[in-house]
């Protein structure tokens, strides 16, 4: 008697339970269709810098948050002028990554550092990597991006 009782009670809690969450006889929930919450197609990036010959081996120094829309913010030091940076090169982190200070000299070393971005820019996803040859030739760079 006390199993039947017990089993009654937890099937009146269950009823009670879909009576309040909106459940009707049928048992589904109808939700709302997706709506776009912002005029502007997401752009939020996670780049990091680290020592290593790639992404898989990297041995990550710093990372970085960058959102660019609908106002740039983030846990980078710069966001506004990374963002106006990947803007101009319509989102190729290689354009910014390979342009280089001319007249800068840096040695020969071999202590690979690599920059690497990975999220959504201007709503598609992006996985971006480069491996510089050492700490001097990233920072010959002429971008904000990786300054961090």
């Amino acid at each position: 008697m006390r199993k039947s009782t017990g089993a009654i009670a937890g099937l009146g809690a269950a009823l009670a339970m879909s009576a309040a969450l909106g459940l009707g006889a049928s048992g589904t929930a109808h939700a709302e269709p997706a709506t776009p919450k912002s005029l502007y197609p997401p752009s939020a990036l996670v780049l990091s810098v680290g020592y290593g010959d790639d992404a898989s081996s990297l041995a990550v120094q710093r990372a970085v948050t960058l959102s660019c829309q609908p106002t740039p913010t983030g846990t980078h030091p710069a966001p506004a002028r990374a963002c106006a940076e990947l803007r101009a090169a319509n989102g190729e982190f290689s354009t910014l990554t390979e342009s280089t200070e001319s007249g800068r000299m840096c040695t020969k070393e071999w202590r690979p550092i690599t920059v690497t971005a990975e999220g959504v820019w201007d709503g598609q996803r992006v996985t971006y990597e480069h491996t510089f040859a050492n700490n001097c030739a990233k920072n010959a760079a002429v971008t904000q991006l990786f300054e961090f």
